[in-house]
Parts: structure tokens; C-alpha cells; sequence
């Protein structure tokens, strides 16, 4: 338990209890208070509203709002609450009844600082974005306290109000009002950076650090959301109102425990919506007897005091002084912004000519046309008037710095927009005083500030360029953000989602929009190709597949033969190949991949090889050509070792050793899988390949998988565990994903059947959440396997069907021989030895010509065993020692264990007790662990019947 400053907007106090409404937590005296939600509902209201008499159906109308109940229930939670509070006892009174009426909360109700319940361990969320909020907030603390208590009934609440009334800022004092209620998951996804609704979707995934896998990634987030607690608020939503309400439509329907602030200039009206009407601020009437003292009491009086002392201006306000304000404060209609605005202005010109200059600039706005937009009746009004009082320079500065979409840093202006006479003193000194009027606003982001115009300032700005200026711009601005991309672009595979990628994120705005402008029609496609050139490994490594496919086929379609062959036409083509790998399966990848791999090959460098060969080996494996796979993974290794850097090399030994433990090369395999987990594990700015991952991260899972083959079933299991804890800790999903494949792999063939089941259930909710597909699949195909050994072989092999069928049908080969083995143990359980037998030499037909040869033993014993079902042949004898002899060949002493059980078996029924004996005890001996294993178990038994 920890104690926290008070908040008037949250925290209220009667006697030994203390309310924190944001939280719903009610404490005495420190501790906390057990109440049902519906009674502290019926506490909320009541306090709400102190002294004053609530009738029961208005309380019946507040707590149940969308449901006729009885009054007995009523009582029923009153009486709770009573107790709870212990309303009555030793002359303690909280609650009064008035008869036949209603009730009354009469004890006496403070605002200040009190102790709070908080649980230290509860763990922050990691893409939390918010920033702090004012440190105070004129005029909005009954907001912050009515949208706490809506947000507590409502899944949506939306803050509708015009341009320039403070609705960001409200959501943004809220969000952190109730940060703590959501253990810190709250998250700001500013939707005003974009222009194309299609984006905000994959913008608020990008933000949760959701990899975007798909084209349409809403499946993605409402996985991810739909056992989260979590606050999101979408800001600046009107100019894409029907997409957002359709998205939020879903989360709230997929995610009951979801709760969303949207701040717009109109509802989304969709189900579960609490619209509220954020109002300008109250502004002193027009009464000459209305002394200095009340007009200052007024919130839009109180702000525009604040903001003008802020500014630097000495006000001693005498009762004139106050009418003034007062005046000023109904000209702008108690807008903040443009109270802040006008605010600016008093330390220069004095509040009476800041009046007159307003009566000059914008009275004649403010009683114009009444169905104008509410943004050119206000803020365009103000903005007219406050770009009127700039100096030319500032004038200059604000047009310019209008092509920036979004946040940009004080070097992106100075390399953008700077051109004679604008040097970097003057330019610095523009941006202070633009951020001084209010006209373009600073946060910090760590050391960095970073500036951003307001969406009306932009527009406005924008309106004042002319072609000549907008086009030549448009070209600084692209081939800044080239830059930008060459210089940062490696750093993103080095950073953690959430708040550390947040400055990164917002620079991707300003490259869509370049890029969008460099392939327009009065573009530049010679600088749009460089740019999406740029582009392609930041697109990989944030998993924004659908973007960087789309603007690579763009630049290669409009490239001419003076490219053709370019480091350019590399990066697309190798961007192209891999998205459409990832999104559409084997289609066109090839072709794509090898070309770029031709280029990279052309030019010689090493670093440029392995970007592609990597992504050459996950498509050979995906498609099940192992042995493509393999010679794709020794020229990996080889180009790695050449880059000299060590992540590079790391990813070498991963695919290597991937690939020979599918080809049954086990030694080699461990080999270079240890050595991929030897390495340095820190992240590397040089990343090896395209595929956006480190190959220490991998190896674990394929590494215990191999060490189970090798007879090291406890190793296996704890190197499978381990692996999976290290993914789980690094919130990497697909490294988490392919962990815990092998990790099942290894529970399964252990005999663990809970600990498979565990770890299939988290495989199927992870890769689910990231559109992985075939990972789903296998896992699927894993739980068909479990339901055969647990004793429903009919469900299994239906199962197992089913998901085989998928997996071809995307190409997905890697797992789909292990899926076959379970699937021809499920119809030989059900009798079907005929098709068993036809599955089983098709599936040694495909790994003679594919190359996934570990699972040859298996097979063969598998053959052997069906062979047997029918009668103890010498060919199931022949097909039972062939299992042993290729797994003694392969170093697979676990498959050997299994073959050497079944031949053993097989002299027994021929009443060769003491040949299945000795069988048995030499492989039995070579195992120092792992007997509690089903095998070993089944092995132990076998041997003590044949000593029998």
C-alpha cells in the first residue's frame, strides 16, 4: 500500500472513507472497502450530488440505465452499502431515507488529499504513450469528475465539442486521472496525423506494437485487446469519424474490458456511446455592477489571467482591468485557444489595444454566417488575426513549416525549410516565438523536443504557399526523411514498443505523406524510388507488410532503366518478395526474392546478400523445400561470417542450424544453434536480414527439439522452457511463437500432455493475435494429437485433417510431416491401416524429395507398426530395423529408443524374451536422464516383462 497526493476531480473524503471515483475504490481509513458494483454506483451518484434529495427512479435510472428493475433491488444494494459504510452505528450518519421519496447524502464531503490504496506491483504498461498532464487545468475539474463516472458505465465516451475548446486536453487530464485504475494501460493514438482512413487501424496497432501481418489487421487488434484492461484515447477523429466508429464499434463488442475517449466535432453514434458536450468556458456576463472579484472567478477570465501572466506580462487588474477581460473573454466566446492566443498578445500590446485589435480582426467572424464550419467561424478567425501580428520571418517560418505532417525536431526544420536568408539563428529564434503565440506547440520526448502545428494552423499555413513554394519543399521534405530513413531506419530493431518508438512512429507521417506526394501528379518519381527504397527495411522491421508492399510495387512500376539493376530496385524487390510472403503466401515471392538476391550479388556486398538470402531460406522452408532451404543456409552462414558483425552472424548459425536439424543433421545442427545462442544478446543497429528478428532469440526452440532427438530429454525441456520464458520476457511475438512450436514439440513427444496443452493454448491466443496463421494451424494440429492420446482418435484425425488441409493450402510445409505422423497413429487407432499405410509411404516419398529428413526414422517405424497391425511380417520386422540403423545413423537416440520399444515388443510375441531384452537394455543404458518419460517408462516395462 502506498500514499499518493489527493485529486479534486477524483478523491472525496467523509469521515474515515475515502472515494477515489476514477479508481472505484473506496478505502477507510487506508484500507480498502469490499462493495459491489452496484453499490458503489449507488455511493457515486449520491455523493455526486450531497444534500440533495435523489428520487428512486432517478437512481434506479443511474445504475441501471438500460434495464427495468424492481425497487426491491434498490434497497437490496442500499442495504449493502449501508453496512458497508456502517451508516448508524455509533452515531455515524451518512445516508438518510426520506419516505416514500428518495435518499440523501448528508455527511459533510471534503476534496483534499487522503490516503490511497495502490498495488505496488502492478505492472506498467509498456506501450503507455500519455503525456503529463497541466499541471493545472482552469475551469474543468466537474468535466474530468463527470466523464470519470460515465467512463465507469460506458465503454465509449466522446468528447464532442468545436475546434479549439480543449477537448485534447480533457481527454489527455482524464487518461492520466485514471491511468492507475488501468495499472498505467492507457494509450494516446492521435488519428489528426492522418489522411487516409484506411490508416487508423493499422496506426493504433503500430502503437500497441501489434506487427501489422495482414492486409486488414482488425482481427489482429481486437485478439490482442479482447482480454486487455486498458484505456485508449482516440484524438482528433472527426475527418475520419465512420472509420473510427467502426473500429471502436468492434473493440467495445470484442473487448467488454476495453474502455475508449474520443475526442471529435462529432459523435460516432454507435451503441454504448456516452456523448458529452464539452462547452466553452464560462465567461463573465455583460453587467457593468459585476464586480472585479466575480469576474474572476470565471473560469474563461481565470485562464486568459493565467496564460497572460505566463506570457510575461505584469497585470495589477483593477475593476476596468477585469471588465476588459471580461470582454475579451465573450468576444472569443471562452474558446481556449483562442483565450490563449489573445493571452499572448497583452505583454506586447496591453489588454486595451488586445481588445481593439480583436474588435479590428475578429468581431466581424464571430457574428458572421451561423452554418459556416464551426473551425472558420473560431479558430480561423483567431488565426487571421494572430498571423496578422506576425513579422514577416515568423510568416515565413509558419508557411514552411507547414509540409511537415505531424511532430518534427528543430534539424528536420532547419534542413527542410532553411534557405537564404533564413539561417539557423533566425530560424531558432522564429520557432521560439511561433511556440511563444501559441502557434506551434513543444513537447519533450526524453532530451528531444519535438514541435508539431496545430491541424488548423497546418491548413491555414498551407493556404498561404503558393505552388512554387509547396513544390519545392514537398522535394527538401522528401529527401529529408530519405535521409532520416538511412540514418535511423537501423535503429528500430534495437528498440521496444510503446513510448520508445513513439518518436520514430510520428516520422513515419512524414514519409507517407512524402511519399504520397513524390508519386501524385506534380511529384517526384525519381525521389519517390529513393525514398521507398529507404523505406523497405523500416517497413519490415515495424511489420507494416501492407505498406511496404504497396510502396514497393509502386516505385518499381514506375522505374526506368537507368534504375534497372540499382541498390534501389534491391531493396523494392526484396520488400516486395517478402510482404507478399508473409501476406499472401508463395505467390510471386520468388521471383521477386532472386532478382533482388541477383543485384545484391552484383554488387558484391556481403551485408546486402544476407537481406536477402534470409528471407530465401524462410520461403524455401515454408514451402517445405528443405533441401533449397539448406544450400540457401550454408550460403547464410557464409555471407554472415563475412559481415564481421555479430548479430549478422548470429543469424547465420540460426538458419543454419535450423535447416540441418530438418534435414537430420543433428550434430551440426546443435553445433551452430549453441553457437547462435552464444552470442552477443544486446541488439545490433546492423540488422542481417530483412526478416526483422535476432537469431539468438530462435535458436532455443529448434535447439530442444534437436536435443530430444538426441536422447537429452531433460536438456530438451529445459532448454524449451528457458527459450520460452527469455520470448516471453523480450514481447516478441513471432520469436515467441516459434519457441513455443518447439517447445510443444518436445512436450508431446516427452509424454507432457498438460504442459503441451498449456503451451498450445498461449501459441493459439499469441499467434492468433498477429495474424500467423499457419502457426494457428500447427497448434490446432498439435491438439489433434493430444485428443488421439487421450482417447478420442476420431476428433484427433478430423482435426488434424482439417489443419493439414490448411497448411497446404497456404504453403506452410515446415510442420506438416509431424502433423502426418499424429495423423496416421489416429487411423491406425480407428482401424484405417489401409489409408495409414498410403499416408505414410507418401510422406517417405516427400521427405526423400524435400529433405525433411529427421522425421525418416519416425516413418519408418510408424510403416512398420501398421504393417504389424495387419501381421508380425518380416517386412514390419525390416521396417522396424531400418528405424533403428537411421536413427543410430542420424545420432537420433530418441527415435532409436521408440523403434528399439517396438522391435523388443515384436520378439516378444514370437517368444524371444531374452532377444527383446537384450534390445532394450543397451539403448536404455546410453540414457542418463529423462526416466520419467513416457518412452522410458514404456521401455522399462517392456524390458521387465521380457525378464519375466
Amino acid at each position: 500500500m502506498t500514499r499518493a497526493g489527493g485529486d479534486a476531480a477524483g478523491d472525496l473524503s467523509f469521515g474515515p472513507f475515502c472515494l477515489n471515483v476514477g479508481q472505484r475504490l473506496l478505502a477507510k481509513e487506508g484500507v480498502p472497502v469490499e462493495l459491489g458494483a452496484r453499490a458503489l454506483d449507488l455511493l457515486i451518484a449520491l455523493v455526486s450530488a450531497p444534500n440533495t434529495l435523489l428520487s428512486k427512479s432517478d437512481l434506479m435510472s443511474r445504475i441501471w440505465p438500460d434495464v427495468v428493475v424492481e425497487e426491491g433491488n434498490l434497497r437490496f444494494h442500499m442495504t449493502g452499502l449501508r453496512k458497508a459504510l456502517g451508516d448508524g452505528q455509533d452515531g455515524a450518519r451518512y445516508i438518510t431515507t426520506i419516505p416514500g421519496r428518495g435518499y440523501c447524502f448528508v455527511a459533510p464531503i471534503t476534496g483534499s488529499a487522503h490516503v490511497l490504496v495502490t498495488d505496488d506491483g502492478a505492472a506498467k504498461f509498456r506501450h503507455a504513450n500519455l503525456p503529463n498532464r497541466l499541471e493545472r487545468m482552469v475551469g474543468r475539474e466537474s468535466d474530468i469528475l463527470d466523464l470519470s463516472e460515465r467512463l465507469s458505465r460506458f465503454p465509449v465516451v466522446s468528447i464532442v465539442g468545436s475546434g479549439g475548446v480543449g477537448k485534447t486536453t480533457v481527454a489527455i487530464a482524464l487518461a492520466n486521472h485514471l491511468a492507475t485504475t488501468f495499472d498505467g494501460a492507457a494509450v494516446l493514438a492521435d488519428f489528426g496525423t492522418l489522411s487516409d482512413p484506411s490508416l487508423v487501424s493499422p496506426a493504433l496497432a503500430s502503437m500497441l506494437g501489434i506487427p501489422v501481418g495482414s492486409d486488414d489487421v482488425r482481427p489482429s487488434l481486437l485478439a490482442y485487446l479482447r482480454d486487455k484492461r486498458i484505456l485508449l484515447v482516440f484524438d482528433t477523429c472527426e475527418h475520419v469519424v465512420d472509420t473510427v466508429a467502426d473500429l471502436a464499434a468492434s473493440i467495445i463488442d470484442a473487448a467488454p474490458q476495453v474502455r475508449i475517449v474520443v475526442t471529435s466535432r462529432e459523435a460516432l453514434r454507435i451503441e454504448g456511446e456516452s456523448i458529452y458536450k464539452l462547452d466553452t468556458l464560462a465567461c463573465a456576463p455583460d453587467d457593468p455592477e459585476i464586480t472585479a472579484e466575480t469576474i474572476l472567478s470565471y473560469p474563461a477570465s481565470q485562464l486568459f489571467v493565467e496564460r497572460t501572466a505566463a506570457s510575461g506580462a505584469a497585470l495589477a487588474i483593477t475593476d476596468e482591468d477585469a471588465h476588459i477581460i471580461a470582454a475579451i473573454c465573450r468576444k472569443l466566446d471562452g474558446m481556449a485557444l483562442a483565450l490563449e492566443l489573445a493571452a499572448r498578445r497583452v505583454e506586447a500590446y496591453g489588454l486595451s489595444q488586445t481588445a481593439a485589435l480583436l474588435d479590428q480582426h475578429l468581431a466581424l467572424a464571430w457574428v458572421g454566417s451561423r452554418n459556416a464550419p464551426p473551425r472558420q467561424k473560431t479558430l480561423q478567425a483567431t488565426l487571421d488575426w494572430s498571423y496578422g501580428l506576425l513579422p514577416e520571418l515568423d510568416r515565413t517560418v509558419l508557411r514552411r513549416l507547414a509540409i511537415f505532417v505531424g511532430d518534427f525536431t528543430l534539424d528536420a526544420a532547419w534542413e527542410v525549410i532553411a534557405k537564404p536568408p533564413l539561417d539557423r539563428p533566425a530560424l531558432f529564434g522564429a520557432v521560439d516565438s511561433l511556440v511563444a503565440k501559441s502557434l506551434l506547440s513543444a513537447n519533450s520526448f526524453g532530451a528531444m523536443m519535438r514541435y508539431r502545428l496545430l491541424d488548423t494552423t497546418r491548413a491555414y499555413a498551407l493556404h498561404g504557399q503558393t505552388e512554387d513554394d509547396r513544390a519545392e519543399l514537398a522535394a527538401s521534405h522528401a529527401s529529408y526523411y530519405r535521409r532520416w530513413l538511412e540514418q535511423f531506419g537501423p535503429d528500430w530493431p534495437t528498440l521496444s514498443s510503446g513510448p520508445e518508438r513513439l518518436p520514430y512512429f510520428l516520422g513515419i507521417n512524414n514519409v507517407r505523406a512524402a511519399l504520397e506526394w513524390a508519386f501524385g501528379d506534380n511529384g517526384n518519381t525519381d525521389a519517390g524510388i529513393s525514398l521507398a527504397a529507404a523505406a523497405v527495411p523500416v517497413f519490415q522491421a515495424m511489420s507494416l507488410f501492407p505498406e511496404c508492399q504497396r510502396w514497393s510495387e509502386r516505385a518499381l512500376s514506375a522505374m526506368d532503366d537507368h534504375h534497372r539493376g540499382s541498390r534501389e530496385e534491391m531493396h523494392l524487390q526484396a520488400g516486395r518478395g517478402i510482404a507478399r510472403m508473409y501476406l499472401h503466401g508463395g505467390r510471386d515471392t520468388l521471383p521477386a526474392l532472386t532478382r533482388s538476391l541477383e543485384i545484391a550479388e552484383g554488387r558484391g556486398d556481403a551485408v546486402d546478400q544476407l537481406k536477402v538470402l534470409g528471407p530465401l531460406n524462410m520461403f524455401h522452408l515454408r514451402t517445405g523445400d528443405f533441401k533449397s532451404a539448406l544450400q540457401c543456409a550454408f550460403r547464410c552462414s557464409s555471407v554472415a561470417e563475412a559481415t564481421g558483425e555479430a548479430s549478422a552472424i548470429s543469424l547465420g548459425h540460426f538458419f543454419l542450424g535450423n535447416s540441418l536439424h530438418f534435414s537430420g543433421e543433428l550434430s551440426r545442427a546443435r553445433v551452430e544453434l549453441e553457437a547462435a545462442l552464444s552470442s552477443d544478446p544486446r541488439p545490433s543497429r546492423v540488422p542481417g536480414s530483412y526478416v526483422g528478428f535476432q537469431g539468438r532469440g530462435l535458436a532455443g526452440g529448434i535447439l530442444a527439439r534437436n536435443l530430444w532427438l538426441q536422447g537429452l530429454p531433460d536438456q530438451a525441456e529445459f532448454r524449451a522452457r528457458q527459450t520460452i520464458k527469455e520470448a516471453a520476457e523480450a514481447d516478441h511475438s513471432l520469436t515467441l511463437c516459434i519457441a513455443l512450436l518447439g517447445g510443444i514439440a518436445v512436450f508431446l513427444w516427452r509424454g507432457d500432455l498438460e504442459s503441451a496443452q498449456e503451451h498450445i493454448d498461449w501459441l493459439i491466443s499469441r499467434a492468433g493475435l498477429h495474424s500467423l496463421s499457419p502457426y494457428v494451424s500447427v497448434a490446432r494440429g498439435f491438439e489433434g494429437e493430444i485428443a488421439i492420446r487421450r482417447g478420442d482418435p476420431s476428433a484427433g484425425v478430423s482435426n488434424i485433417r482439417r489443419c493439414i488441409e490448411r497448411l497446404h493450402g497456404s504453403t506452410y510445409e515446415v510442420f506438416t510431416t509431424m502433423l502426418e505422423l499424429s495423423l496416421i497413429k489416429g487411423l491406425a487407432l480407428l482401424g484405417e491401416v489401409g489409408e495409414g499405410l498410403e499416408r505414410v509411404e507418401k510422406a517417405i516419398q516427400s521427405i526423400e524429395a524435400n529433405g525433411d529428413f529427421c522425421y525418416s526414422p519416425e516413418l519408418l517405424r510408424i510403416k512398420g507398426n501398421l504393417l504389424r497391425s495387419i501381421s508380425p511380417s518380416e517386412e514390419a520386422r525390416r521396417c522396424i530395423t531400418g528405424a533403428i540403423h537411421a536413427s543410430r545413423k542420424m545420432g537420433a537416440r530418441g527415435w532409436e529408443l521408440r523403434a528399439s520399444c517396438d522391435l523388443a515388443a515384436l520378439e516378444t510375441e514370437y517368444g524371444k524374451k531374452e532377444e527383446a531384452a537384450a534390445i532394450l537394455q543397451p539403448i536404455v543404458d546410453r540414457f542418463d536422464e529423462g526416466h520419467n518419460t513416457e518412452d522410458l517408462k514404456a521401455a522399462e516395462d517392456i524390458k521387465m516383462r521380457a525378464e519375466c
